[in-house]
């Protein structure tokens, strides 16, 4: 038991959370899209009031010299999570940085609002950052203005490599109105990314760092810390794209926090004392298994392809575990070989196999 305990790789399933939909008012907008934004007030949005508001038409972004801004905040889209998605829309700025986050993750409840990390199609007042892609709260720039870029893993961190131009960075900036409308498209397929700005391309890039791209997440505006700045959206419209690239894959499924509900190991099941204290949280492609007697953690890899679907672990101490698994929406199943037993190839855990067999369910706050 002790050594089940101390190899005990949890890892979890489960689909990317869904915000509930709020119903805006439709609008004349081009065949297959959706109008994100009625015009009139922030129905559908949610974010800081004093910071938010509508005039003119437009949600409008506004801060002031004081009370000044600790941290980046976000006006987020409540009509659910996006995946494939091509998103229009127009923007005016005066002063400071802002950015449209797609694909992305609502991190916490800041003093100012809203905090969101994930892909962000960026734009500013001056003339350096408007059209690149960048990852609030992660990656960084993973592309510049103009530049064509793969994002490879190398031994889990990620490497921008530049493939080539879709323009030169000046002549697109040229082509920006400053504090007038500018007219945003972001374009989000698979591990495809690509932006525009008034019909020029601004960036194209293909995110191959699968533990880290995400495939899913929500949409938000961005006020950023800094001077006194005033952002401006309208025109809001969503087409959200079909096909096999909007499948969440597996490594997203699996993050999250995970419990046990059921333990078969070597032919006998685990009391439920020992089931109830033990909790495993994934991050990215590595997991932390806490229990009463202490912790442990490592990383994994997995292989889709094969009948059934492999998982090979590695702790923290060195040890290798290979498993099977299988996944549904809120719950996971694994097979372990412990020692020096071979992969299992069934979901089964017979008398001294050394093999155990655990159903996860996903934790909810």
């Amino acid at each position: 038991m002790k050594l089940f305990l101390h190899l005990f790789t949890g890892l979890a399933a489960g689909i990317v959370p869904v915000v509930l939909s709020t119903a805006v008012i439709a609008a004349d907008v081009e065949p297959g899209f959706k109008n994100l934004f009625n015009g009139k007030d922030l129905t559908g949005w949610e974010g800081n009031p004093d910071l938010w508001s509508v005039q003119d038409g437009a949600i409008t972004g506004v801060t002031k010299a004081e009370p000044k801004l600790t941290h980046n905040t976000f006006l987020v889209w409540n009509g659910g999570e996006v995946a494939d998605f091509e998103l229009r829309l127009s923007y005016r700025i005066v002063n400071g940085n802002s950015g449209i986050q797609y694909r992305s993750r609502v991190k916490s409840k800041g003093t100012f609002g809203p905090i969101v990390g994930g892909y962000q199609a960026d734009f500013e007042a001056g003339k350096t950052y408007s059209g690149i892609l960048y990852e609030e709260q992660g990656r960084g720039i993973l592309a510049q203005r103009g530049q064509k870029t793969v994002i490879k893993d190398d031994a889990g961190k990620h490497k921008v490599e530049v493939t080539g131009s879709v323009g030169d960075s000046k002549e697109i900036q040229a082509k920006i109105k400053p504090e007038d409308w500018n007219d945003y498209i972001v374009i989000a397929k698979g591990n495809h990314l690509q932006h525009f700005i008034n019909g020029q391309q601004t960036v194209d890039v293909l995110d191959e760092q699968e533990a880290k791209a995400a495939k899913s997440g929500v949409l938000a505006l961005q006020i950023h810390t800094g001077p006194p700045m005033t952002v401006q959206f309208k025109n809001i419209r969503l087409k959200k794209l079909s096909g096999d690239s909007a499948k969440v894959s597996d490594l997203q499924q699996m993050q999250g926090k995970w419990l046990p509900v059921e333990i078969i190991a070597n032919g006998k099941s685990i009391e439920a004392e020992v089931l109830n204290a033990i909790k495993v949280t994934i991050h990215e492609n590595s997991y932390k298994s806490e229990r009463p007697n202490g912790q442990d953690g490592g990383t994994f890899k997995l292989d889709e392809t094969t009948t059934p679907k492999t998982m090979n672990l590695t702790s923290d101490s060195g040890k290798d575990v290979a498993a099977i698994y299988e996944i549904s929406e809120d719950t996971f199943k694994a097979c372990y070989a412990i020692g020096n037993a071979s992969k299992p190839t069934e979901f089964k855990s017979a008398e001294d196999s050394n093999h155990i067999l655990v159903t996860y369910k996903r934790k909810t706050e």
